[in-house]
């Protein structure tokens, strides 16, 4: 006697396609971007060794600390930031910030944001003004040499005034101040002691000179960046140096205009009301690459004989903190300000997944545990979906019997079975495609944590327990040496983490839920799939593993409570036995 075949469903496939196609997503990110990244890397390590060796014949790098202590300076000395105003230039070129380090260690280096020309990683901002209509006039540049008061030092709210003067009857006064924990104000006030009226156009620049080393992850955006007309404007190093001769202009009233890092940010932001040109350009310098962008303020600032003119800025130097910049976009009228966090195309998702993520993180002091709270609350949200979701897989599974009189009466013809299978399913008003609906939803709510936990500072560095002290970056343990218990540590390729592997076995659990397809290569991509998906998901932040595994811990409730509530076997050991082969029962002999 012939054993019955078993069931073969629509949704099997449609569930295999939708599987493939993320496989086809992760696999493009892990063996693709993060390679990509890594040469990427590489070749910017390689380009600076050039550079270095380059620069040694033609204008040396010095040592940052040698170029700060060979210029008169003024201290700056605030809770968020430190470091010095370069009084050659009035630059701002010696910033750290106070409140994040290099490493998770205590003791690991503040990071360094802003460094002097002439050093290695060079990073800048320079205020200036264009003389119009007479090139004679002698305006303030880099080479400026400004007056402050003997013993000043910047500190939050308690502004400097560093002066100059021409020696041609002009007066230049700059106020500097810090406010908002990153924002600097300027505040230039010219006064004209000649006989002639004098027009002036304020500039600034935020430079860098060496090419930074940057990611290099498609998820989110690295260089040159500005606020123009609305719209973000990107200008990548590469396309910069590509096409140095290209003058990149962009005409606007306000905006911002510098370069983003990562977590970090410099930009240069003009009075709001002021028609500007933008720029965003490469520049050569003696064995190094040099990047400048900044505005020039269309609008001539005219000082009479006799008068004074003022003219106000700002630049923002710091950490891209989600509520500080969102703060200073209100406070000053500065549109779209966090767009400086590349908040991506699904933005309108991304951004109430940080609301949600930084409301309950308020609440527990934990981001870990808000992560798995919040995945409760997104379980929450798509549960009438799931339900109809299970609640049709049941139906179907109860609909086995039906399912294999069809194939007994038509078994050489798949055809007329999909048909019948189709007409009984209408009859029976059972959905096929039910089951893909909670996956369409939550995957752009996974890709808009992803990116949460990818680019937003607040995540950076965010502890969960045990040995997880940072979210943000992969779990840092390995199954090859059993998890730190034996001395060695394996190569990256091989640092498949606890919670990487929790979640590929929870996913091979949820995935037994359901009897294994007859077909043997789909019952063979389904055991796989887990295993894939675990070395993929090894090199992704420890949050988003942990999300996930616990995303399919409650799946695995929520489904079996479904099951059983509409009246439908659950054999979860059955089905994990028919899936490996060496467990399989074999067929009674005839």
């Amino acid at each position: 006697m012939s054993q019955p075949q078993q069931p073969q469903f629509d949704l099997k496939n449609m569930v295999m396609a939708v599987a493939v196609s993320l496989l086809i997503v992760f696999g493009w990110q892990y063996y693709y971007a993060i390679p990509a990244a890594k040469k990427a890397q590489e070749a910017a390590a390689q380009q600076a060794q050039t550079a270095q060796v380059a620069t040694t014949a033609a204008s040396e790098v010095k040592d940052r600390a040698a170029v700060i202590s060979a210029t008169k300076r003024i201290k700056i000395d605030t809770p968020a930031v430190s470091g010095s105003i370069n009084l050659t230039g009035a630059q701002l070129d010696d910033l750290q910030l106070n409140k994040y380090r290099e490493t998770v260690a205590q003791d690991s280096p503040l990071i360094t944001l802003l460094s002097p020309s002439g050093s290695k990683d060079a990073y800048y901002v320079v205020q200036s003004f264009a003389a119009v209509g007479d090139a004679a006039v002698k305006t303030p540049g880099q080479a400026t040499e400004w007056q402050a008061p003997e013993g000043a030092v910047l500190k939050q709210d308690a502004p400097v005034t560093l002066t100059w003067d021409n020696g041609q009857g002009l007066q230049f006064s700059r106020e500097i101040s810090v406010s908002d924990e990153y924002l600097f104000t300027i505040k230039d006030t010219v006064k004209n002691t000649g006989t002639q009226p004098v027009g002036l156009q304020p500039v600034s620049i935020v430079q860098r000179e060496d090419t930074p080393k940057i990611g290099g992850y498609s998820t989110f955006y690295e260089g040159p960046l500005g606020l123009q007309n609305g719209g973000r404007q990107e200008f990548t190093y590469a396309k910069l140096k590509k096409d140095p001769k290209t003058v990149n202009q962009v005409s606007a009233t306000g905006g911002w205009v510098g370069f983003t890092d990562k977590y970090w940010s410099t930009v240069a932001i003009p009075d709001q009301a002021s028609k500007v040109t933008a720029f965003y350009n490469f520049i050569e310098i003696p064995g190094r690459d040099g990047y400048k962008t900044g505005y020039r303020v269309d609008d001539v600032l005219t000082v009479q004989p006799g008068a004074s003119a003022s003219y106000e800025s700002h630049v923002y130097a710091g950490a891209k903190v989600v509520n500080t910049l969102n703060a200073i976009g209100s406070k000053y009228k500065i549109d779209n300000f966090n767009m400086m966090i590349d908040w991506g195309w699904f933005w309108f998702i991304t951004q109430p997944m940080f609301k949600l993520l930084s409301l309950v993180h308020g609440l527990v002091g934990n981001f870990g545990i808000a992560i798995m709270i919040v995945t409760v609350l997104v379980k929450a949200v798509v549960f009438p979906l799931a339900n109809r979701s299970y609640a049709s897989m049941s139906k179907m599974k109860n609909l086995k019997p039906q399912m294999d009189a069809i194939k007994e009466l038509y078994p050489d013809d798949r055809a007329r079975q999909q048909q019948e299978t189709m007409e009984l399913y209408k009859r029976e008003k059972v959905n096929p495609m039910a089951g893909c609906l909670p996956i369409f939803v939550q995957i752009p709510i996974f890709f808009s944590l992803y990116k949460v936990i990818l680019i937003t500072i607040e995540l950076r560095q965010a502890p969960f327990f045990g040995w997880i002290h940072d979210l943000s970056v992969p779990d840092p343990t390995s199954i090859f040496n059993l998890f730190g218990l034996l001395p060695f540590q394996p190569p990256a390729a091989l640092l498949i983490g606890f919670w990487p592997l929790l979640m590929g076995i929870t996913m091979w659990v949820q995935m037994r839920l359901n009897p294994a397809p007859p077909d043997p290569v789909q019952a063979q991509m389904f055991n796989w799939m887990p295993v894939i998906f675990t070395y993929s998901m090894s090199g992704f932040p420890a949050g988003l593993t942990i999300y996930w595994a616990w995303s399919n811990f409650l799946s695995i409730v929520q489904q079996s409570y479904i099951m059983k509530k509409h009246g439908t076997e659950l054999d979860l050991f059955g089905n994990i036995r028919d899936s490996l082969p060496f467990l399989k029962k074999k067929p009674a002999a005839t």
